[in-house]
């Protein structure tokens, strides 16, 4: 209805000026014409000057995901972020997501999709729609582009990931003095280096308790099958892990965690409704101020192509309650989530050896960016090959 007559309201407008050429009409008699038209506008709810204000303002905002928005983890906690910005910027934003796109050939054809369609800002959430995004932002030098996890940026592509080997370290540290066989069953998706710097960083905690930790890595090479999840969970603790965590995004391993009587950990949200007895803790990802500031960037004009990287200290990476532990281990817990946010620990701090004994981070020195960032190997304690 605010269409129709915003149409109405221009339409007599125009008629009005046109008139106007040909007429001898004196000025008061047009400026109350003018005057009369706008009125009348104003008067049916402000549609005219609401219409075009609306048109003008609006900032349309897309977010591709690798999942479906109710897989309980990585991209609920995304789309978590996408709402966000609904109530932080109403009216003056308008959101749309595309959920459970492949990666590769469907990921390049959905961000065209949204750049052609007048998105001015874009969130593409896998790792696996780098290069696509990349690809399509040449095409859309005006659109902006964000890429969560990956490196390659351009003058309208940014790329943001969290730190969640920090979150991963903790979670080690509890399984180390909890597990009672000393093995942790890991279901892990891709072998890339997000993935295997979350593998090292796990046994690193579990063995600084716990000398004795060891993993068992399957990977399923997915980031969301349920059905694959699950199996692999179950495959680990018939081979004697007690302690299973994750590096895909459904809560399948969780819920088998449960059903065998062992325990685990949540992935990329809370996931203890669907593990009440087994959950210890989740690391949960907080995309929601980084959503809104970098929207609010592009609204005012003020965004730029930058590299964020951030985790526990500024509140991208949290955990989740620390349930059905000891009390003691739930203490150790919270000191060592306070002590990586204060940077007293680094859970990539030398002497750091890999599973052939080298050193490669020597005592008294940290993992630099660089190294976490390209991570191709194993450190000691955990066992098979690391596909290549």
């Amino acid at each position: 209805m605010s269409a129709r007559l915003a149409g109405a309201g221009i339409r007599s407008l125009t008629f009005i000026i046109q008139t106007l050429g040909g007429s001898k009409m004196k000025k008061r008699t047009f400026y109350k014409l003018i005057v009369g038209t706008v009125a009348a506008g104003l008067t049916c709810g402000g549609a005219l000057a609401l219409t075009v204000k609306t048109a003008v303002a609006q900032t349309k905002v897309g977010f591709v995901y690798v999942g479906p928005i109710g897989d309980h983890g990585w991209t609920y906690r995304h789309d978590q972020g996408r709402l966000a910005v609904d109530k932080a910027f109403g009216d003056k934003v308008k959101t749309t997501y595309v959920e459970s796109v492949k990666e590769g050939p469907d990921a390049e054809r959905v961000i065209r999709q949204l750049a052609s369609t007048g998105h001015d800002l874009i969130f593409t959430t896998s790792f696996g729609f780098m290069n696509p995004t990349l690809k399509v932002a040449r095409r859309f030098p005006k659109v902006h582009f964000e890429h969560a996890t990956g490196y390659k940026r351009d003058k309208n592509v940014s790329t943001y990931s969290a730190r969640f080997y920090e979150g991963r370290y903790i979670a080690g540290v509890i399984a180390g003095k909890i597990s009672k066989s000393n093995r942790i069953g890991y279901v892990a998706s891709f072998p890339i280096p997000e993935v295997v710097r979350g593998i090292n960083a796990f046994i690193l905690g579990a063995r600084s308790v716990n000398p004795k930790m060891s993993i068992s890595v399957v990977w399923v090479n997915t980031w969301y099958d349920p059905g694959k999840e699950g199996d692999a969970a179950k495959a680990l603790i018939d081979q004697g892990a007690d302690i299973i965590t994750q590096h895909t995004d459904s809560p399948a391993p969780l819920q088998v965690a449960e059903n065998r009587g062992v325990k685990g950990f949540g992935q990329a949200s809370d996931m203890i409704k669907f593990a009440p007895k087994a959950q210890l803790t989740a690391i949960i990802n907080n995309w929601n101020p980084y959503y809104v500031a970098r929207t609010k960037a592009v609204i005012e004009g003020k965004w730029a192509s930058s590299d964020v990287w951030d985790g526990l200290k500024p509140g991208m990476v949290e955990m989740a309650p620390y349930t059905n532990m000891p009390a003691d281990v739930a203490k150790l817990a919270k000191e060592i989530e306070e002590a990586i946010r204060s940077g007293k620990l680094h859970p990539f701090a030398g002497p750091i050896k890999n599973q052939s004994g080298e050193t490669v981070v020597a005592a008294g020195q940290i993992a630099d960016d660089g190294m976490l960032l390209g991570m191709d190997f194993y450190v000691q304690g955990v066992e098979g090959s690391l596909p290549k």
